[in-house]
């Protein structure tokens, strides 16, 4: 559980860091609502929007599944999950090339098998 953990705490803080970056630039560039038909900004807001919308299920989807299965599953989805999401940032706001097929990938994959696993735990709980 602890690679879970310093996952979790290093995604907080590339969340941390793409909020900064929409803020940066929405004052450099005197934006303040919406991308203003800007490239660069839009691909910001993206890259923290989509962060927003699929880190948080995930990382949910993984504790859930650390009562079910080994440190070591645990321990691979959560640093595939960083890693996924670190390409994909970089990918968007043109650091990595591929890097947004690649994150994009991997996250959908995370998001699928965290999702399959709870549902084979599910099946194989005995009520009481």
């Amino acid at each position: 559980m602890p690679v879970f953990f310093v996952c979790a705490g290093l995604l907080g803080l590339l969340a941390v860091s793409l909020t900064v970056s929409v803020g940066r630039l929405r004052m450099q560039k005197k934006i303040y609502l919406g991308d203003g038909g800007d490239p660069e900004m839009l691909a910001a807001i993206r890259a923290h929007g989509n962060f927003m919308e699929y880190v948080p299920l995930c990382l949910v989807l993984i504790y859930v599944v650390s009562d079910f299965y080994t440190f070591w599953y645990v321990a691979a989805l959560s640093l595939v999950l960083l890693l996924s999401r670190v390409l994909h940032a970089g990918g968007l706001l043109g650091f990595i090339p591929l890097g947004r097929t690649l994150g994009a990938s991997g996250t959908t994959l995370i998001l699928a098998i965290t999702s399959a696993m709870l549902i084979i735990s599910g099946i194989n709980l005995k009520q009481y």
